[in-house]
């Protein structure tokens, strides 16, 4: 009976020394898994502000570069308006002066220059108007669009085409005006000397809350996954980001080249 009770004693204790021992195994186990949890989040969360603190750092390069490619082309602006623009302005003046002392049968012979030195002097004028933000955001963004298309048609392209689809949304930031009137402006410059385009054309869509902008050519094209990435591209790839903005070109060899970007308002 002794023994029976003994054994039935040492069978209880072994029971509870199990039931702790597995509670204490249960424990242990839970604080590690919490510890581990606890510091993978604070691992991420480390990551998560370093990629943060390297896009904020990128973004101010970006915006930085974008503030001092404005200011430069601002005052290469100037410098076409006043002092180029006043050259030809004084070498027009010059020639008419000349045009009335010479012989009738001479004057004819200065009509071509004379025209070449006006389509000049307007061409100037022009440009300089685009390369200045304070006359871009004066003018409004699509008519600056236009004006460049216009600007463009005159040189070499058969049709340069702007179309508006919806109800026009403003800018609520005027700088985001610019940058994307930039963009475009890259885009147009690479069709000029790159594309052998023969028309232009610029879609504006607007939703209510974004904006997309198709721009395209008919020209010649490339193989987007093989073509170098020039400074022009990761220029307009730079400037999308600094307004949230998605930017996107498409090409093949002779079937042209179309960038869309996706802007949203909001």
């Amino acid at each position: 009976m002794v023994q029976t009770t003994e054994r039935l004693a040492s069978t209880a204790s072994e029971r509870y020394l199990l039931i702790y021992m597995i509670a204490v195994l249960v424990i242990i186990t839970s604080l590690v898994i919490v510890f581990f949890v606890v510091f993978q989040k604070r691992k991420n969360k480390l990551l998560l502000d370093k990629i943060k603190q390297q896009q904020e750092f990128e973004q101010e390069i970006a915006q930085a570069q974008t503030e001092t490619q404005e200011q430069t082309l601002k005052n290469i602006g100037w410098e076409l308006h006043d002092n180029v623009g006043q050259l030809l302005s004084f070498a027009s003046m010059q020639l008419s002066i000349l045009k009335m002392q010479v012989q009738d049968d001479v004057k004819d012979k200065f009509k071509d220059t004379t025209e070449a030195l006006s389509q000049s002097l307007h061409e100037v004028r022009q440009l300089s108007r685009t390369l200045n933000n304070e006359v871009v955001l004066n003018i409004g963004f699509e008519k600056s669009i236009n004006n460049e298309l216009k600007r463009l048609k005159k040189m070499k392209f058969a049709s340069a085409e702007l179309k508006v689809v919806g109800k026009k949304v403003e800018f609520e930031n005027r700088k985001h005006e610019i940058i994307i009137f930039r963009i475009l402006q890259e885009f147009l410059s690479n069709s000029v000397k790159y594309s052998e385009a023969e028309n232009l054309k610029i879609t504006l869509n607007y939703k209510s809350d974004y904006l997309i902008i198709d721009a395209e050519d008919d020209g010649i094209g490339f193989d987007i996954k093989t073509v170098k990435k020039g400074a022009g591209l990761l220029n307009m790839k730079s400037r999308a980001n600094l307004v949230n903005a998605s930017l996107d070109i498409a090409s093949q060899p002779n079937e042209g080249v179309k960038m869309v970007i996706n802007y949203p308002f909001v």
